[in-house]
């Protein structure tokens, strides 16, 4: 069945099996791997907040350009976009489009909508968004409380349609009915997938059979879909585009500030390539089985090991492999002559990494060749498409390397930090607030404004790190000025305590972390 006959999304948990609670070895969660499509997840008895669905959703929505995004639920539930807004404005300007703000507006339910219901009040806001701002879409958010008081909102958004000229997208953010934040991603895609494809060229199907077939025959041999969700900003997406066109591939980019008008030639593309196996897997799947786009889904371009089999395995299937080997031999020999000089200083220095799953596991095998030792990883959530990074890391790495599960559980991260004490932190901005304040120097490990991705990537990381660790005092006057909420006591407990269940909770874990230092 074609994902734009369902309403809404299969929650990850169901669909792939994937897991938020874990805390063990690298070891055994490499072994689990091999035998299932992921862990047994597990609970905890003691929870410290959660990643909601419209943190990641509205990321992406919030970059279409003439889109409103009506949230369909409480008024605090667009706060994200206020943070999100100077990504949207810097990327548009980036582009050479004129500065944007991204426009959302909120059915803002109370507790009379609660109990009587708010479909007209949807229905209204979506009339009155198309009449003030005229945008090309008109993307309906649903939140968890439509959800639970039962809003038939696609049934209001079809009402809606014949009365708006806007094209109206639903979206089911619902974020009660699953645990896994990255379920946002499949909700936007099954959006876009199920209302955003139409090519308004090809309405009459009868120059559909000669026409149609010439024009996509010769898209599908020039064009790539470069899949660009919130995994990389402007500077990764022009890098990694560069590479594309060294294959003599034009590059679509989908969906980050990708226009509406235009969303209908992803169909067209000759290629499906992914940046992030966590953000994709749902619409590259769909596009080969729905329009014959076939796809790449495994590495995510960090480090050099992973963006050269980034380019192989695109070169593969385009038949340019002679042309990447050339690209490759070039980038690398350049990158590793401007890399020699920082070596000498990272060796030896412990790291601990936190972050979105693929992003956290390609860090640290890039960190390890700079140097590093890997202190520890934590991510927010394991999936199957995880068991590949995991296979690298146990070729670079000490089995007993701890990993944690978590989708933002500080005080485990706190603990986990205070017993291995590592030299560097790197992570979001909320895990590096709680090194700093331990005294640990941290970096930011995602930022739209910087370049990550590729061979670029991989020396602008290293020359930040380089100028952060060379000047460690101001985490460490801050440790001597603050402090968690935490109890000492806690940091005398295993950091996977309050784990109850799914996994064995190490009891040598503090041994492993002394021998590890």
């Amino acid at each position: 069945m074609s994902i734009t006959e369902v309403r809404e999304v299969q929650k990850r948990e169901d669909r792939l099996g994937a897991c938020i609670v874990y805390g063990g070895s690298l070891c055994d969660i490499a072994d689990k791997g091999k035998k299932c499509a992921c862990l047994e997840d597990g609970e905890r008895s003691f929870s410290q907040g959660s990643i909601c669905l419209l943190l990641p959703g509205s990321s992406i929505l919030n970059t279409i350009p003439d889109n409103v995004n009506i949230f369909h639920g409480a008024i605090g539930c667009g706060a994200p976009s206020h943070s999100q807004n100077a990504n949207t404005r810097s990327g548009n300007v980036q582009r050479g489009n004129a500065v944007r703000d991204a426009i959302w507006v909120s059915t803002a339910l109370n507790e009379t909508d609660v109990i009587s219901g708010a479909e007209t009040k949807l229905y209204n806001a979506i009339l009155d968004a198309d009449k003030l701002y005229r945008p090309k879409t008109i993307t309906v958010v649903a939140t968890c409380v439509p959800g639970i008081i039962g809003d038939d909102v696609d049934g209001v958004i079809e009402r809606a349609q014949s009365e708006v000229s806007a094209r109206i997208v639903p979206v089911h953010c619902e974020g009660f009915k699953t645990k896994i934040w990255a379920t946002a991603y499949d909700a936007v895609y099954h959006g876009l997938a199920k209302s955003a494809f139409d090519d308004p060229r090809f309405d009459d199907p009868i120059i559909k059979d000669d026409l149609y077939n010439e024009r996509i025959a010769y898209e599908r041999a020039h064009t790539v879909n470069l899949f660009s969700v919130s995994s990389m900003g402007y500077a990764d997406e022009t890098e990694l585009t560069r590479y594309l066109n060294a294959l003599d591939q034009k590059v679509n980019a989908f969906p980050n500030f990708a226009n509406p008008d235009e969303m209908y030639k992803i169909k067209y593309a000759g290629l499906s390539i992914s940046t992030c196996p966590t953000h994709d897997d749902y619409l590259l799947k769909h596009l080969e089985d729905e329009y014959n786009v076939p796809y790449v889904l495994k590495h995510m371009p960090i480090g050099i090991e992973n963006t050269n089999i980034w380019i192989r395995d695109i070169a593969e299937r385009l038949g340019k492999s002679a042309m990447a080997e050339r690209l490759i031999a070039r980038e690398t020999v350049e990158l590793e002559e401007a890399l020699a000089k920082y070596h000498p200083f990272f060796k030896g220095k412990r790291v601990f990494i936190s972050a979105g799953e693929f992003r956290a596991l390609a860090t640290a095998n890039l960190l390890h060749d700079l140097g590093f030792e890997i202190a520890g990883i934590r991510s927010f959530h394991h999936d199957e498409f995880a068991n590949v990074e995991y296979e690298k890391l146990l070729k670079n790495t000490d089995e007993n390397l701890v990993i944690n599960i978590a989708n933002c559980q500080p005080f485990e991260e706190a603990n986990l930090l205070n017993t291995i004490k590592p030299d560097l932190f790197l992570g979001h901005w909320n895990g590096n607030s709680t090194a700093t304040k331990l005294g640990i120097p941290s970096h930011v490990i995602y930022n739209s404004g910087l370049a990550y991705l590729g061979y670029r990537g991989v020396f602008e990381l290293a020359r930040r790190l380089y100028r952060q660790l060379a000047n460690p005092a101001f985490n460490r006057n801050l440790s001597r000025h603050t402090r968690l909420p935490y109890k000492a006591d806690w940091y005398d407990k295993n950091p996977f305590t309050y784990i109850k269940s799914g996994i064995e909770v190490p009891e040598d874990f503090e041994e492993r972390s002394e021998v590890s230092k």
